[in-house]
């Protein structure tokens, strides 16, 4: 057995109220990590985030806070790394989760479906490491999403793919920047996974969309909290400017 143990070391994940966010705050703090649980203040994502810590604190008391803050509010962003320095000295770990889709024809999408996707899903990222590489002790890791949708083009994203698509490079970029203070940047891409937003999609497209993905079946949340996990281990220290695709294969 090959463990991994973040024992005295703090995860800041932003979107961690719901869906995979909150998987991978759950994966972490089972590895013995304390959490930053990032929310946008919302009042379903607020209560969500408070039933999240409240089970993390009821397994390990003390090791477990929310903080609201929307990440493409650079005023809000940095209170929230000023919290975590407070709370922890500092992090460890920061994983950019948070994403918002608005889904429309590139002809009929308007500006701010445009501005409000690359807002908080690429400019939200660079304010998330911007602060977070300030508050961020020596050796640590970030891992940001990507996604399938920035390499397969799928009809109408184009706003969402852009900002995956530049998510990525941005990760690519960063690892450079980083690297002098041991600290290793990767993205993950992951395909379709089975979480609420997944099972809105129309049951022919679910199926045509299974007909691409050798292994037969969409991912869970698991296997991408996984992934993420390992990449913040030390089992992945020499694993930097990396996009780790979780797509089952998807190649079409």
């Amino acid at each position: 057995m090959i463990p991994i143990d973040l024992s005295g070391k703090t995860a800041l994940v932003t979107g961690a109220s719901q869906g995979i966010g909150a998987r991978i705050a759950r994966t972490f703090h089972e590895a013995g990590a304390d959490l930053v649980v990032n929310h946008p203040g919302l009042a379903a994502t607020q209560a969500d985030a408070a039933a999240l810590v409240a089970a993390l604190e009821g397994v390990r008391p003390g090791s477990a806070i929310a903080v609201a803050a929307d990440v493409s509010d650079e005023a809000q962003v940095s209170a929230m790394m000023d919290e975590a320095v407070r709370w922890r000295g500092g992090i460890d770990f920061l994983v950019n989760n948070a994403a918002i889709i608005r889904d429309r024809t590139l002809a009929k999408m308007s500006r701010g479906e445009w501005d409000a996707v690359l807002d908080v899903n690429l400019t939200g990222v660079y304010l998330c490491c911007r602060h977070g590489l300030a508050a961020m002790r020596e050796g640590g890791a970030v891992v940001s999403f990507g996604s399938i949708a920035a390499i397969q083009g799928f009809y109408g994203q184009a706003n969402y793919a852009a900002a995956k698509a530049g998510v990525q490079a941005m990760m690519r970029v960063l690892s450079r920047e980083a690297a002098r203070r041991g600290i290793r940047v990767n993205a993950v891409a992951p395909g379709v996974i089975d979480t609420s937003m997944a099972a809105t999609i129309p049951e022919e497209v679910r199926g045509e969309m299974l007909r691409n993905v050798p292994l037969g079946r969409f991912g869970t949340v698991d296997e991408v909290a996984n992934v993420v996990l390992f990449l913040c281990s030390p089992l992945a220290s020499y694993v930097t400017g990396q996009t780790i695709e979780i797509n089952g294969g998807w190649r079409g």
